[in-house]
């Protein structure tokens, strides 16, 4: 794609970048096959093509953004097929998260969007006060007749009561600043650093513990390290820099202290789109001299937990008949290119696995897409749910938070992370989302 960008617009480093992603676009439109916003509007500004277009008209006009880019900016689910499909190498994450900053620097929001995006951003980085918005989404719930009536705000406010679980999960023992020390007997054992997480650590936070159980069982001992917090990859996502990169260097800070001292064999992550973030620091801080080295550091230590889990050698100790759906997370197949070890694993786990039907695309969930998007997210999520439904598996696994969230209130299928039923099949319990009435036959392995 040719570009007209003045040299003073180039100075900037991120403009700059984005030209060289502009270039790299030859308008094939192979990403229109793959864009589920374009598969259910049929809309061209709404496939990565067209927003291509209306991101380089704004960007190489020096314009402040308009209703029109910010309508078909907002719609987009950084899903990132495209990038998949596009065999030119388009980086369009980094395109999309440079005009979702320029949005918010130039454009003014109608109050009510505003405001949303602000409590958005206040509440959900922090898991206090984010347990505290569940407990009063609960007491609002029997409102949400009325609530779905209020004018502009009404079906995002009602999203968010339909997204609040019935009951919340008590508080986990291992969800603190500690270490978990390895018990397995290995020859070489390895030290790793876990995200503890913010909404995840609320909404799920025996996904955490599944992760701590099954690598000490195998010889590593894990860290939750003090001081860490948010990611910043919702707040990033949502085109607030200032937000995300503040909580980025906090947890940055913290892991590097445990880097430095007794040492990080990797950082692990279980919820996948907040591994995309995290393997994206170094590019995040390219330009900050107090933190680009220690920010690619940390990109260089991260890995989804499946990705380090694949390198232990696990072994069942169970024989199951459990049929497993494997969703895999936008974020996990087109984010970070792991498609093949977390079905790998479950299968060395004994379990049967099925690829779910039109598996790359994007079940609505998409960080805050499913409150702020909430017509176009329940589409998606309408259409995932039917493709693993088809399927009439036993149990849906996941390696992302907002996707088990976000399918699991389309379907009585219980939705567990792929770690629970690893940590199961060696030893652990039986994942708490799975009632005895659906777990299979299981025998001690001989």
């Amino acid at each position: 794609m040719q570009t007209n960008f003045s040299l003073a617009q180039l100075a900037d480093p991120a403009m700059a970048t984005s030209e060289k992603i502009l270039r790299t676009c030859v308008h094939c439109g192979f990403c229109t096959a793959t864009c589920p916003t374009y598969l259910l509007l049929g809309d061209e500004l709404d496939s990565p093509r067209g927003r291509i277009y209306l991101i380089k008209d704004m960007l190489e006009g020096g314009k402040a953004a308009s209703a029109e880019v910010v309508k078909h900016v907002d719609r987009c689910l950084s899903c990132l097929s495209c990038m998949t499909t596009c065999p030119s190498g388009v980086h369009y994450m980094h395109l999309v998260d440079h005009a979702r900053s320029h949005i918010e620097e130039t454009f003014s929001r109608r109050l009510d969007d505003r405001a949303l995006r602000a409590i958005l951003a206040f509440v959900l980085p922090h898991p206090g006060r984010f347990r505290l918005a569940l407990w009063a989404a609960k007491l609002g719930a029997p409102f949400k007749p009325l609530v779905a009536r209020l004018p502009r705000v009404g079906n995002r406010l009602a999203a968010m009561l339909d997204l609040a679980p019935a009951a919340l999960p008590g508080r986990e023992p291992t969800n603190r600043p500690a270490t978990f020390p390895a018990v397995g007997a290995r020859a070489e054992r390895k030290r790793v650093a876990l995200l503890r997480g913010c909404a995840q650590s609320v909404l799920r936070p025996d996904f955490n513990a599944a992760a701590i159980r099954l690598l000490t069982r195998h010889g590593v001992e894990v860290v939750h390290a003090d001081g860490e917090g948010c990611c910043g990859a919702l707040t990033h996502h949502m085109g607030r820099t200032d937000d995300s990169h503040t909580q980025a260097k906090r947890t940055i800070d913290a892991w590097i202290g445990e880097a430095d001292g007794a040492g990080l064999d990797a950082i692990l992550v279980t919820a996948s789109g907040c591994g995309t973030t995290i393997k994206d620091y170094g590019f995040m801080f390219r330009d900050d001299p107090a933190y680009a080295d220690k920010a690619a550091r940390v990109s260089a230590l991260a890995k989804d937990v499946t990705e380090f889990v694949a390198t232990l050698g696990i072994a069942p100790v169970i024989e199951s008949d459990l049929v497993v759906a494997y969703h895999s997370a936008c974020s996990m197949q087109h984010g970070q290119g792991i498609r093949t070890e977390p079905k790998a694993l479950l299968k060395q786990a004994g379990f049967t696995v099925k690829d779910v039907p039109e598996g790359h695309i994007c079940c609505g969930s998409a960080g805050t897409y499913n409150i702020l998007q909430p017509e176009l997210a329940g589409k998606l999520r309408a259409r995932k749910v039917a493709n693993i439904e088809r399927m009439r598996p036993d149990v849906i696994a996941t390696g992302n938070i907002g996707c088990a969230t976000q399918i699991g209130k389309g379907t009585a299928i219980p939705i567990v992370h792929t770690v629970e039923l690893l940590d199961w099949a060696t030893g652990g319990p039986r994942p708490a989302a799975i009632g005895r009435s659906a777990e299979p036959a299981l025998q001690a392995a001989e």
